[in-house]
């Protein structure tokens, strides 16, 4: 068990940036949800930012329902916002519980960031 937030943001990682008016986020680690507060706060919505993001998601080694949950409601939330997220770079064992829950039917998944990129302008 974590005690503080700051041994918790150790087991996720998340580098921000924009390209092309595109907030990218780089995320690395497990979501969980002792994390999962760290990457809701990362992809919110407000209208500050842009509504356009693309979760970069090939060092994430693990992720579970409350993840889940938070995809799919910030997804919803850039829908509403008029704009979109996107996923990329799944690794293996993340790849297999998006498709397992039907994630990736509801959010666009690409090989890589470059090519969800790509696809977004």
């Amino acid at each position: 068990m974590y005690n503080t937030a700051a041994e918790r943001s150790i087991c996720l990682s998340i580098d921000q940036n924009v390209r092309s008016g595109i907030r990218v986020l780089v995320l690395g680690g497990e979501i969980d949800a002792d994390t999962v507060g760290l990457l809701r706060e990362a992809m919110r919505i407000d209208g500050r930012e842009s509504s356009k993001l693309v979760l970069d998601l090939g060092a994430v080694t693990f992720l579970d329902s409350s993840a889940i949950n938070v995809l799919a409601l910030a997804n919803r939330h850039a829908t509403a916002a008029g704009g979109w997220l996107r996923m990329a770079a799944l690794t293996s064992p993340v790849q297999r519980v998006v498709e397992l829950v039907g994630l990736d039917t509801i959010i666009m998944c690409y090989p890589t960031l470059p090519e969800a990129l790509a696809d977004a302008v």
